[in-house]
């Protein structure tokens, strides 16, 4: 009998996650197409992040480990990461990133479009129920 040490519950959960064959190829180009939108939005004022980086890692997290503890234990996303998956937290500095990134958006919209009501109200719907839910997120 194996002695308990924790590691083949792990080993058992990483290959739980792992898809089988193409869809895991798939996932792999996802994760790498949501990596360059996220490496893209931290240059760009209106494109968001965090978001990308997220599910760069939960697209990782099911075709590549490797890549998955990558981002995990990466100095720049791995903190912001690992407090996600933990506790579903966003940082206070993110959350006013994404909170002015959704107004300035609106006010680009609203500028740009010139919406009628309708569409000018739904769309202010939308972007504060998003920035309840990343409002409410804890810290």
């Amino acid at each position: 009998m194996k002695p308990d040490n924790g590691k083949d519950e792990m080993e058992q959960a990483v290959s739980e996650r792992r898809v089988p064959g193409t869809l895991r190829w798939a996932y792999l180009a996802l994760g790498f197409l949501m990596l360059l939108l996220g490496i893209i939005g931290a240059f760009l004022p209106v494109m968001p992040t965090t978001i990308f980086i997220i599910l760069a890692a939960w697209f990782f997290g099911r075709s590549s480990p490797r890549l998955e503890a990558w981002l995990l234990g990466h100095p720049t996303f791995g903190p912001v990461l690992r407090s996600w998956r933990d506790k579903g937290a966003i940082p206070p500095r993110a959350k006013m990133a994404a909170s002015g990134g959704m107004v300035a958006g609106y006010a680009l919209f609203w500028w740009a479009a010139r919406p009628g009501w309708p569409l000018a109200a739904g769309v202010a719907l939308l972007l504060l129920a998003c920035a309840a839910f990343v409002l409410s997120r804890p810290d």
